[in-house]
């Protein structure tokens, strides 16, 4: 007797078939319900109304991707396509793939989460200090053991008394040192206890850039670098190389945050200047400057978000508040928005700054002022509870960076999507700084799912600070989260572009610009018309160069 086929044995035992219309019922259903959740994404809209040309160079993308991950996994010891942790990275290899290529050229619209002591290069940022006349360097104590040289206030200072001072008298890692004095920077570096001046840059440099699973990078890095900024000569210097950094990643508009907690020298004075309004003129200068040069030419510009630390006093907080009401007042173009950020252990929760806040408000109102809040909040997945996420949205935030902890609040959620509030994110950053565990324990790909607007930014250095940072966030999401393609990334870049703030806006027309969208008749409009445009762009050149060697025939 012969054995009975599967499609005998199933209609034997009385089982349904495909074909059944109950089952194709159900079936219909099925499909139903996918497309229905799949219209909660944040790319539905755009998936749907993608040209030919785009929909195909995503189709070669994810063909791309899915390969290279295949080689990447093996290349890294992983016996299947997972994609290994940021730390055991090679990034000379990444760079040589042709996702590499394709994200280095796509058009990234604005970059709004970037810390301006992030994003210099240390190196530079060394050479530049040493090359720079009557530069000194303090502390706040001697520096003696390994602790305080690690964590300890380290700055500098511009004092043209203290650099001709020819005495001998105790440098920084003496126990004799007097607290806060200045030190030439040479003669600070050639006593350097470890290895002379060679071994001060070396020490110099671990303090300015990220290590991997230490979370304090800001704490340790934000004294030294915001110090070489208040000094005229280098803040110039490091906002041309800045500019040309991001110009090179295909960024056409930046929002930095920076910290002003240290007083502002011009070039050669001893004495400080007032208040910050002479560091928004520099930064002016430099912008317009740069947009004047061949190299800059279609670079949007760039605005600050005045970053308050939330370890101040409360009356160092309302000191602070007052400072960038007036540098706003005085460059309205510059600032264009307010945070408190966290840069140590010891800080103030949000909600006990409620009170100050309102007092901010009212006093920008009063003085004609728009300065609109993007607040850090719901920055650990570890530590649990709100972390400000609850008083950033009741404060009316229009971004919120980082956003870590927002998955575990499905109300904040629908409220964050309600009232059109924008997620700042740095999934690799995240990582490097030891806030997540790795690309795929990010929650990023949850707040995607549900359709929450998400932006990427850079909270520190991809990796020490290379010239390809944002390049690094775009090519960690495609690889490492398998919902994610060039739609996804697309969506994100206009994101970036609806909720910049290119000119200050009263509530009611920011919202109706992020309603309207690129049907709008405004600057957003036009300039999400333009990415657009390049986007188009770019995906005729992804097929032209990339689908002969993906089995594609060309058109």
């Amino acid at each position: 007797m012969e054995p009975q086929s599967n499609e005998e044995w199933q209609i034997e035992e009385g089982i349904p078939q495909v074909e059944d219309p109950f089952i194709q019922q159900y079936l219909r259903g099925r499909s139903s319900l996918i497309l229905e959740e799949q219209k909660q994404r944040h790319d539905s809209n755009l998936t749907k109304a993608l040209p030919p040309t785009a929909a195909r160079a995503c189709n070669i993308v994810a063909r791309i991707r899915d390969r290279e991950l295949h080689q990447l996994s093996s290349l890294s010891g992983l016996d299947d396509a997972r994609f290994p942790e940021a730390k055991s990275l090679d990034w000379d290899r990444v760079q040589q793939t042709k996702l590499w290529r394709i994200i280095k050229a796509m058009p990234k619209g604005s970059l709004l989460h970037a810390p301006l002591h992030a994003m210099i290069n240390a190196d530079f940022l060394i050479d530049v200090a040493f090359t720079t006349p009557g530069l000194c360097v303090f502390a706040t104590q001697p520096l003696l053991s390994e602790d305080d040289l690690e964590e300890k206030l380290f700055a500098f200072q511009y004092s043209l008394a203290a650099s001709k001072d020819l005495e001998v008298r105790p440098t920084v890692w003496s126990s004799a040192y007097e607290p806060s004095s200045p030190i030439p920077l040479k003669k600070a570096a050639s006593s350097f206890p470890y290895g002379g001046e060679n071994g001060f840059r070396d020490w110099l440099r671990s303090r300015c850039i990220p290590q991997a699973g230490r979370a304090n990078y800001h704490s340790r890095a934000m004294p030294i670098v915001s110090s070489l900024l208040s000094y005229e000569p280098i803040l110039r210097a490091c906002l041309r190389h800045v500019f040309a950094r991001l110009w090179s990643d295909g960024i056409k508009y930046v929002e930095f945050r920076t910290t002003f907690t240290f007083p502002y020298r011009k070039e050669g004075k001893d004495i400080p200047e007032e208040g910050h309004s002479d560091w928004c003129h520099v930064f002016q200068e430099e912008l317009a400057r740069f947009q004047g040069t061949q190299e800059g030419q279609g670079f949007y510009g760039a605005r600050i978000i005045w970053a308050c630390p939330r370890s101040l006093s409360k009356r160092d907080i309302v000191e602070n508040m007052k400072d960038c009401i007036l540098a706003k007042y005085d460059y309205p173009d510059t600032i264009c928005g307010f945070d408190m950020i966290v840069d140590k252990d010891d800080q103030h929760p949000l909600t006990d700054l409620v009170p100050i806040l309102f007092w901010f408000r009212k006093e920008c109102s009063a003085e004609g002022l728009d300065i609109s809040f993007c607040f850090h909040a719901g920055e650990s997945l570890r530590n649990g509870g709100d972390q400000g996420l609850f008083d950033a949205i009741l404060l009316g935030a229009r971004r919120i960076c980082q956003g870590l902890s927002l998955s575990q609040h499905p109300l904040l959620i629908e409220l964050i999507k309600e009232k059109k509030i924008l997620i700042e994110c740095s999934p690799l950053s995240d990582e490097i700084l030891g806030l997540t565990d790795s690309i795929q324990t990010h929650p990023l790909p949850v707040l995607l799912a549900r359709g929450v607007p998400v932006s990427l930014g850079i909270n520190a250095p991809g990796l020490l600070g290379e010239p390809n940072d944002l390049t690094r966030q775009f090519w960690q999401a495609v690889q490492g989260i398998d919902s994610m393609g060039l739609t996804g990334l697309a969506m994100m870049v206009e994101n970036s572009i609806r909720w910049s703030c290119y000119q200050d806006q009263p509530s009611a027309e920011w919202q109706s610009d992020l309603r309207e969208g690129i049907l709008g008749e405004g600057t957003k409009a036009s300039r999400l018309q333009e990415w657009y445009a390049e986007f188009e762009r770019f995906c005729q050149w992804v097929t032209e160069e990339f689908a002969e060697a993906e089995g594609e025939e060309q058109d």
